[in-house]
Order: C-alpha cells, then sequence, then structure tokens
C-alpha cells in the first residue's frame, strides 16, 4: 500500500505528541521553633522543585515553598504579651488581653485586644503622688505585607488600619506614639518568626546557589496562616533528575 508522501504527514499527525517528563523533587518538611516565654514556638517549612524536563541545558524550574505559622497563631496573644506588656509606675501601662492573626491574602491582620492605662507621678505638698491620665479598652488592626528586598531577602511591611477606642485613649492610639509603637513590635515580633522559619535554608543545599526567590504572600490554608514562596532554580533536567534519585535512594 503506497499512502505517498502527503498519506505520511497525515499519519504523523495523527501520532501523539511527545511530552516533556516532568520533575518534581519534593522538599521534606524542616521544623524549626522560637522560643516565647520559655515557651517553644514551631515553624514547619516544605516545599518543591517542579517543571518540565526540555533539553540539557539549565532550565528555570519552579520553585514552592509554605512556611506553616499556625502555631505561631495559637500562641500570638503569648508572643505579643511577652512583648508588649508594660506596667510602669509613672507612665505606661499596657497589657495585651487577646490577639488574633487571620489570613488575609495577599496580607496578615494582626488584631490586639488591649488595655491601655497613662499614669503620672508628682510631688504634693511633699508627699508622692500617682495619678492616672488616661485608660481604657482598645483595639488596633495592623495589615502586615510580605515583601522581597535585595538578595531574596523577606521584609515585613506593616501599618496600622482600624482603631477602635473612644475619648483619650483614642486619640492616644491615633495620634500619639502608643499606636506607632504597638506596629513596630508586632512587625519586630513576625519578622522575628520569619527569620527563625529559615526559608532560604531550607532549599537543597545543591541548589541554593542556583535558586531565587521571586515573590512572597499570606495565604490561607483551611484557616491555618502560611506564608507562600515562589521564586526558580536554574538548572539541567538531568541535574534535576539525579537529585530525585539520589532522595530516593538514601530514603
Amino acid at each position: 500500500m503506497n499512502v505517498g508522501r502527503a498519506g505520511v504527514l497525515a499519519l504523523l499527525c495523527l501520532l501523539p505528541a511527545a511530552e516533556a517528563e516532568d520533575l518534581v523533587l519534593s522538599i521534606p518538611p524542616i521544623k524549626t521553633s522560637m522560643n516565647v516565654e520559655n515557651q517553644p514556638v514551631a515553624i514547619t517549612v516544605s516545599g518543591s522543585v517542579s517543571g518540565a524536563s526540555e533539553g540539557h541545558d539549565a532550565t528555570p524550574f519552579r520553585l514552592a515553598l509554605t512556611a506553616d505559622l499556625s502555631n505561631l497563631q495559637r500562641n500570638i496573644t503569648a508572643v505579643l504579651s511577652s512583648q508588649l506588656n508594660r506596667a510602669e509606675k509613672c507612665g505606661d501601662r499596657l497589657t495585651i488581653q487577646r490577639a488574633t492573626l487571620t489570613p488575609n491574602a495577599p496580607l496578615a491582620l494582626l488584631t490586639a485586644n488591649l488595655h491601655y492605662e497613662k499614669w503620672a507621678c508628682a510631688k504634693v505638698f511633699g508627699r508622692d503622688v500617682v495619678k492616672r491620665l488616661v485608660g481604657g479598652d482598645g483595639a488596633v488592626d495592623v495589615r502586615l505585607t510580605p515583601a522581597i528586598e535585595a538578595n531574596s531577602t523577606i521584609r515585613l511591611q506593616s501599618d496600622v488600619g482600624e482603631i477602635r477606642a473612644d475619648g483619650s485613649l483614642g486619640e492616644a492610639l491615633r495620634s500619639g506614639s502608643l499606636g506607632p509603637a504597638v506596629r513596630d513590635k508586632i512587625r519586630a515580633v513576625l519578622a522575628t518568626a520569619m527569620d527563625k522559619a529559615k526559608l532560604e535554608a531550607s532549599i537543597p543545599s545543591e541548589l541554593q546557589p542556583v535558586a531565587s526567590i521571586q515573590g512572597v504572600q499570606f495565604a490561607d490554608g483551611a484557616g491555618r496562616l502560611c506564608l507562600n514562596v515562589s521564586g526558580e532554580v536554574r538548572i539541567s533536567a538531568q541535574q534535576l533528575r539525579t537529585l530525585i534519585d539520589q532522595r530516593k535512594t538514601t530514603r
């Protein structure tokens, strides 16, 4: 049977195209912790390097990392209390009554319910007098936004959102130094947690020189606060395949 050139081309078109092999290198969970008042707060990071193998040259494979911050969520009241609570005889007295940390992708929202009092000391007729100037309960919302800086460093940007407090306490939170102080402390606590997570260190050592972090955002993992990191790893398909095989043999 002679189908001719046109017939051969038609038959070839019916054959399935050769598909590139999908490669996936799993990064197993790595757990670190930060101590708060002698209480460890665990942070777990896991991820993968994946993509289709195409040729022998270095190819950008997808890097995906996820830091599970749910343990920090559960302990956020204790974490903030250890950093923010203060009881000055002549000055500020601040107590974090309750705090919540919730995902609002791509941001995270931290709400701190607090009790605040400001006291002043003076001498009246030779006697020390301590007087409360202002006090009450309030709530402060702080929006937290992760960002990528130079050298793939992850930093937190924060700004004070809604402040719910009446009278002189509301004024102190909105226009005084108290609101920014609470914001800065919250940002410092969360930044410490992200540093402790050691996201870059979770990347296999063989890939760290050729890996770059390009995006980061908070995410909702069924109510759990997660930090998702995306980037790329420039490596040949054969090199990635070798790493995958090595991981299989060491299990």
